[in-house]
């Protein structure tokens, strides 16, 4: 627990010596928020998305934002470059198991998008007058399964891809069109079915939907937390059989 303490310790501080990574991480979804909250229209109920407001949709949009950029870009290509460094290697050869580097990656990133998640709420709350989550107990059930997810879709790419830099344009293929199908280029609930029912399949279509229910105030639904649960299942395993320390 202590060499576990320590390396996450270490892992924030390397994160915070790269200002690009801590504002796109940790202030741009809360920017992203307040720019289109500001879109006069954003700001109007709309009856086709049930009374509610395109902006009261972002948040949790947002929140969707900031795992996806950790779990399919920032870890996997720390992860990848740690091992063609020979980090993973040299430590398999001490007491303290690459295993604990693994961990402190996901502490510190769930962290990271725990705070970026509060901030965006925040936001939403105090500037356009967006609900804060109703289903509180959901929406944390909801947060924890989608990041699950994320980050093991994200540990994949880091066991099959050979470097860092190749680690991160996996990660970037990904995310953008995993991140249509949340809605950050146009709100789920405006899509036509087949491009939603497409979405339901998707880690972070099911997430943004199941953290969507919770913040409306319903429990999320079963058929996107099982999604959830399948995308931790099969990348979780095939991570797990797949990756090398060396």
């Amino acid at each position: 627990m202590t060499a576990l303490r320590k390396l996450t310790v270490t892992e924030f501080k390397l994160f915070l010596r790269e200002p690009m990574v801590v504002f796109f991480a940790i202030a741009f979804p809360s920017v992203l928020v307040g720019i289109l909250g500001n879109v006069d229209e954003f700001q109007k109920v709309d009856p086709a998305l049930g009374g509610a407001r395109v902006i009261d949709l972002y948040v949790t949009i947002a929140a969707t934002f900031v795992l996806a950029m950790l779990g399919l870009q920032a870890a996997p290509a720390v992860l990848a470059t740690y091992r063609e460094k020979g980090i993973l290697r040299r430590m398999s050869t001490t007491p303290v198991h690459p295993t604990n580097m693994l961990a402190a990656q996901l502490i510190a990133n769930v962290t990271i998008a725990l705070v970026s998640a509060a901030l965006v709420f925040t936001v939403g709350r105090v500037a356009f007058d967006v609900a804060l989550p109703r289903q509180i107990v959901g929406f944390a059930v909801a947060f924890t399964f989608t990041a699950a997810a994320v980050f093991a879709v994200g540990i994949f790419v880091a066991a099959v891809a050979p470097n860092g830099k190749a680690a991160n344009g996996i990660g970037a293929v990904l995310f953008f069109p995993l991140m249509f199908f949340a809605g950050l280029w146009a709100p789920r609930e405006t899509m036509s079915p087949v491009l939603r029912r497409i979405g339901d399949f998707t880690p972070l279509g099911a997430g943004e939907q199941a953290l969507h229910d919770a913040a409306s105030g319903a429990w999320p639904g079963a058929g996107s937390l099982l999604v959830l649960v399948a995308y931790v299942v099969a990348f979780g395993l095939a991570a797990a059989r797949l990756f090398r320390w060396e």
